[in-house]
């Protein structure tokens, strides 16, 4: 029975282990604007604001994102 146990604790092992590693990174940007996205306007228009209160400051305009 123990032999059994341990098999199928490694079996449990592995699969979370390869499944991590399959599992694609999300870059944190693109999750941050799918949550965004999700929100209604009126419920993003502060984020927003505040991304483009920090872009001009910092000098950063859309066109150098392309």
């Amino acid at each position: 029975m123990l032999p059994y146990l341990i098999i199928a604790v490694l079996i449990v092992l592995a699969v979370v282990i390869v499944a991590r590693l399959v599992r694609p990174r999300q870059d944190p940007v693109d999750s941050f604007r799918r949550q965004i996205d999700a929100l209604s306007p009126e419920a993003r228009r502060p984020t927003i604001d505040q991304v483009r209160d920090a872009a001009e400051e910092s000098g950063e305009t859309e066109e150098d994102e392309s």
